[in-house]
């Protein structure tokens, strides 16, 4: 074993160099030698000619998990194994695959393979064992036929394939049963998402397959009628139809179906309503083969009162079990306000309904769910819905989010977080028996096999998923290459993007494993999805530094407007502004972007445009039409200028120039924080941060207010802010102030919930307004700070929005604060 550890670091040294310097062709050469060194070394066994041995009777499952053996292996390697009920007798390696009971005349001379400690002895268990000797054998054991398909599972991600060879490392020696029952990913086939809605029934079954092999055993669909347009362009069947047909699917393969079904009628106390949902639901669940539970939020959407959405669910229950005798009911207080959820838990606590079989916490639940688990009575478990697939306005934000990112990119990017999504399951997976993730297209997909493999086993190391990801879908010679490159996806959105240089970095590196991947690695989605995010990183960049650069060259030549006068100065600093349309920088990145779009369409149908391919709106991933989103103040400025230039007084246009220029200035003694901007924000009282709460309930965060190109009318430190969610304050500090002096504050409230009052406080104590609707359109606010309140040489000012809402728990956002000393 030493000699093969040897043996495997010179094979990372060696890609590393080829990755640059070698073509594809030498790589295969180069790769194909060390794999023979490794197999002569007994670092590998050899299964190139094995045969995969099962017992004559398989279960359906089983049946599609040795489908799915022979048919993944065949496409990666050119392999077809042969397969047989009977085990070789000329010492041929055999690939033994089923459950212990039905394997054990097959392991005379291996008779220790089978055998299993109790601790992995769960359902959806399994070991694989590698046997050497005349008959080589890997054992492949099953608890149960999920067992089984899991197992198979896990033996793809260990296999070592390339075009002609199969291997697998002669030590392998695995025994496991999952931590959690319940590990499973939502598919909505509906025009909302961004690529589900244009994949056939191949494609859903090679991604239920992907999902498979590393772990999940739940898949939730969605019905026909939802929050959603009726019909999507994309569709290659009705959704009824497709409905049917993945349910089908999913019971070949042995999986729970799980319906997210919202209520969206408008009024449940409605005895004629609810007889029409009844009859709407009851046929849907008459036509799918297979379902093992329901899940109904209680909003995002719909929004019925809990003391009529209950009864409903009830009858509803009774429904669906006169289809489905076993299926169970779940149901979540998403989107209640205090009072509604308090009604929740009083009906919980109170009536404790045996229809109902559990409680979900997912986005728009109003509380943490440590605080959710200690209200619902015990006797109902709790299943996690966690938002893996947006990045902003959702219920786990990236932390600190560069606003260049998110005007572009936005909020359904291609986002591998693996490091962040780790921590977000781990943080919470006490409270909870399993999870279904929320998902709205194949961007999610690292994060879904990341849940998928802490939901088995919440100690594996990241990287560890990564590596297995890579090497099963990549290839094994750039397994580790294409992990690396995930984590590096991630750090490109950590901190200010102006600063980030790593963003480089992670380009250069996929662009070295893009000149040496063959023709089948250029075609395969998932590498085109990198390749994709690490260009398009890349070329906000280049863009964000080139027009921070021009910004500071026209303030500059504002600044002289009292030299060479305002007229003079405005049209030399809009020819400067404007040099970023007419000589943009990067724009061979900006080309590679645009054709991996393309590429990604015909590969996997992601629409990542509205005019190209059809995507149902911009911020549903069709961040090719925000790719060119101005990251500067141009846009402002020269609404600005157009303003000044009608005033008729020289002095009047210097006077309103001057206040550009000084746009941040606070004055002698003042303080200036830009709330949004993270190396501006320095009273901020963050709180407890992503890594102790992910969701942000008592902690600070940077949200955006530009949503759409109406924003881009106001200055840049308008489109972000800092925010807190739900009832929690937020706050900014300031120490060593003149206890002697007299302050006032300025103030800009601006977000995505103009609508939702705002309050603020000095030092907790007294109020420096009451509860205000917010400026629409956006301007700044002034008031006067009692001396009282800095008196001490301190100041603590926390801001409030009204307090017990539903919804998305947004609304207390504050853009821009200065402390003036008057």
């Amino acid at each position: 074993m030493v000699q093969a550890q040897r043996t495997a670091g010179i094979v990372e040294l060696s890609r590393t160099r080829l990755d640059v310097e070698m073509g594809w062709a030498s790589l295969c050469i180069l790769m194909a030698s060390m794999w023979a060194a490794q197999v002569s070394q007994g670092a590998l066994m050899d299964l190139t000619k094995a045969v995969v041995v099962t017992p004559s009777s398989l279960s359906k499952p089983e049946q599609q998990a040795v489908r799915m053996l022979v048919e993944e292996v065949e496409k990666r390697t050119r392999i077809c194994w042969p397969r047989s009920n009977s085990r070789p007798a000329d010492g041929t390696p055999m690939i033994a695959i089923g459950q212990l009971v039905a394997l054990k005349p097959l392991s005379s001379d291996h008779a220790d393979a089978l055998s299993a400690s109790p601790s992995a002895a769960g359902a959806d268990g399994y070991r694989i064992r590698v046997g050497r000797g005349p008959r080589p054998a890997v054992w492949v054991v099953g608890n149960d036929e999920r067992g089984v398909l899991f197992g198979v599972g896990r033996l793809l991600r260990e296999l070592r394939m390339a075009k002609g060879r199969v291997a697998l490392p002669d030590d392998l020696n695995v025994e496991t049963s999952p931590k959690y029952a319940l590990r499973g990913h939502q598919l909505g086939y509906r025009p909302k998402t961004n690529s589900y809605d244009a994949w056939t029934l191949p494609m859903w079954e090679q991604y239920v397959r992907d999902l498979v092999v590393f772990g999940a055993n739940a898949v939730e669909l969605i019905p026909p009628r939802s929050d959603d347009a009726a019909t999507s362009p994309h569709f290659p069947l009705p959704q009824m139809q497709m409905m049917i047909e993945m349910s089908r699917l999913l019971d070949s393969y042995g999986l729970a179906v799980w319906i997210w079904y919202p209520a969206l009628d408008a009024d449940y106390s409605n005895p004629k309503t609810v007889g029409l949902a009844l009859k709407e639901w009851g046929g849907v669940f008459e036509k799918l083969p297979r379902i093992d539970a329901v899940f109904v939020p209680g909003g995002d959407p719909g929004h019925t009162h809990p003391k009529y959405l209950m009864p409903f669910l009830e009858k509803q229950a009774k429904v669906l079990r006169g289809h489905h005798p076993k299926a169970e009911m779940w149901a979540a207080p998403q989107g209640f306000n205090a009072e509604w959820l308090q009604c929740f838990y009083d009906i919980l606590k109170q009536e404790q309904p045996d229809w109902l079989t559990g409680i979900v916490f997912g986005p728009q639940v109003r509380v943490p769910l440590p605080e959710l688990r200690a209200a619902v009575p015990k006797k109902y478990p709790i299943r996690r819905y966690p938002d893996i697939t947006h990045s902003r306005h959702c219920q786990y934000p990236v932390p600190d989010w560069d606003l260049a990112y998110a005007l572009t990119e936005a909020r359904e990017v291609i986002n591998p977080r693996p490091i962040g999504q780790a921590t977000i399951f781990r943080l919470l997976q006490q409270y909870a028996v399993g999870f279904i993730t929320y998902s709205e297209g194949c961007n999610d997909d690292v994060n879904k096999a990341v849940w998928s493999g802490l939901g088995w086993d919440p100690t594996t190391p990241v990287i560890d998923i990564l590596r297995q990801y890579g090497r099963y879908f990549i290839g094994d010679d750039c397994a580790d290459q294409f992990a690396q490159g995930l984590l590096a996806l991630e750090r490109n959105w950590q901190g200010p993007l102006l600063t980030n240089e790593n963003v480089d970095t992670t380009l250069q590196q996929f662009q070295s494993m893009e000149k040496a991947a063959s023709p089948q690695l250029l075609l395969n989605w998932r590498f085109q999805q990198a390749l994709y995010r690490a260009y398009y990183d890349a070329y906000v960049r280049s863009r964000l530094i080139y027009e921070t650069g021009l910004e500071d060259r026209a303030m500059d030549r504002l600044r002289s407007a009292d030299r060479i006068g305002s007229i003079r100065a405005m049209a030399e600093a809009g020819a400067i502004l404007d040099l970023a349309e007419t000589q943009p920088p990067a724009q061979a990145w900006r080309s590679r972007v645009f054709e991996l779009a393309e590429a990604l369409y015909q590969s996997i149908r992601m629409q990542l445009s509205v005019s190209r391919y059809k995507a149902i709106s911009v911020d549903r991933g069709a961040n090719l039409d925000t790719i060119d989103m101005p990251l500067n103040n141009r846009v402002w400025l020269e609404i600005r200028f157009a303003e000044i230039r009608r005033l008729s007084s020289e002095r009047d246009r210097l006077v309103q120039l001057r206040e550009i220029v000084n746009w941040t200035n606070p004055g002698p003694g003042g303080f200036y924080d830009d709330l949004g901007n993270l190396t501006r924000q320095p009273h901020l009282v963050r709180g407890l941060g992503f890594d102790k709460d992910p969701a942000y309930f008592q902690s600070s965060l940077v949200g955006f207010g530009a949503r759409s190109m109406s924003y881009l009318k106001y200055p840049i430190s308008w489109w972000r802010n800092a925010e807190s969610l739900q009832d929690a304050p937020l706050k900014m500090e300031y120490t060593n102030l003149d206890p002697t002096a007299q302050y006032k504050v300025r103030v800009v409230y601006a977000g995505d919930m103009p609508s939702v009052k705002i309050r603020m406080l000095a030092d907790d104590r007294f109020e420096i307004h009451p509860l205000i609707r917010k400026p629409s359109p956006c301007k700044p606010l002034e008031f006067d700070i009692p001396a009282e309140a800095t008196a001490d040489g301190g100041l603590t000012l926390t801001w409030y929005r009204e307090s017990g809402l539903g919804g998305n728990g947004r609304g207390c956002q504050v853009a821009e604060v200065w402390l003036i000393r008057k």
